[in-house]
């Protein structure tokens, strides 16, 4: 909503989208229709015309990986671009939390103790799947608050063997049920995730549909206790409604920041919390970040090959570096 001034007003308190901009749009590759024919193409250089046309002095990007990806690219294009961290995932690279994550958690740990009450009284195994994609943040820190007794989470595939004994082990001793929630990407030990489909928005973006790794993870429960077992699936209950006081909090803090970096200039950033303090992160800092994982496939390639990777790697950055100062 807006005031007569056409300022903003009134969106503390909610939660989404406000303006109606998409989540899984890549303007570097958008859909359009011609001869009735569903295409993609690149529309950023129209998306930078508009900008420019309309003299928007900066672009503030809230989202995730995507949008921050998106952000990276206009970037490159010399549009002004600052990026704020806001995925309930809490998986954007350089900061500690996004904001609506807090929110997330808080619903799903709510699901956890509502689920107590039924798993108790009807002596069943009551699985909860959770959001956050690849990350299990919102998985772990649910599990944790409600006091589940089991979380599987992306980043540590599971033995569902070793969930069945735990499971075993409290009705031995007298517990007559169990909560266990489980991430959308959790996967198994040599397995795969499970998904329930696939999109068609173009490259650029995740087109995969996850889901079902609970309703999996229920069967094979119940098959090996002998226990019966429900799954609910929280699904977009995490994502709607009014954040926490935390969340709009923070949102406030980051949204004070990313003007902060506006006023001096510090473009093609991402405000950022780090040590509990804000700050900003560049491209430099996300190049270093992802040394790791190239310095991994390059001790694969060994000899010659590694060093000609690395070599490659090296110009490549300096190129970036000499266009970000020029620029």
């Amino acid at each position: 909503a807006t005031d007569a001034r056409g300022n903003a007003k009134g969106i503390l308190p909610k939660g989404g989208s406000i303006i109606g901009s998409s989540t899984n749009a890549n303007v570097f590759n958008y859909p359009v229709e011609e001869n009735g024919e569903r295409i993609y193409k690149d529309l950023s250089d129209i998306c930078v015309e508009n900008i420019k046309k309309d003299e928007i002095d900066c672009l503030f990007t809230l989202g995730g990986d995507g949008t921050q990806k998106s952000a990276r690219d206009l970037s490159l294009k010399g549009i002004n671009v600052i990026g704020v961290p806001k995925t309930i995932d809490n998986d954007v690279a350089c900061t500690e939390i996004t904001f609506g994550y807090n929110t997330a958690v808080s619903v799903a740990a709510e699901a956890i103790d509502r689920l107590h009450t039924t798993g108790e009284t009807h002596h069943r195994i009551m699985v909860l799947e959770v959001m956050g994609r690849y990350a299990g943040w919102i998985a772990l820190e649910s599990a944790i608050a409600g006091g589940a007794d089991v979380a599987l989470i992306p980043e540590i595939p599971y033995d569902i063997n070793s969930a069945a004994r735990k499971i075993i082990n409290r009705k031995n001793r007298g517990k007559s049920f169990s909560i266990v929630v489980v991430a959308e990407g959790a996967k198994p030990i040599n397995g795969d995730i499970t998904i329930r489909g696939t999109r068609d928005n173009g490259k650029g973006v995740d087109n995969t549909k996850l889901g079902g790794a609970g309703e999996k993870v229920a069967r094979q429960l119940e098959e090996l206790t002998g226990l019966e077992a429900r799954c609910t699936v929280l699904g977009y209950m995490q994502r709607g409604g009014s954040p926490t006081a935390f969340d709009r909090v923070l949102s406030t803090k980051y949204g004070t920041k990313a003007m902060e970096l506006a006023l001096e200039g510090k473009f093609g950033t991402l405000a950022v919390m780090k040590d509990g303090k804000l700050g900003c992160g560049g491209l430099i800092v996300i190049i270093l970040l992802v040394f790791a994982f190239l310095n991994d496939f390059a001790s694969e390639l060994g000899g010659a090959f590694q060093f000609f990777f690395w070599i490659g790697i090296i110009i490549i950055i300096a190129a970036v570096v000499k266009f970000f100062h020029d620029n």
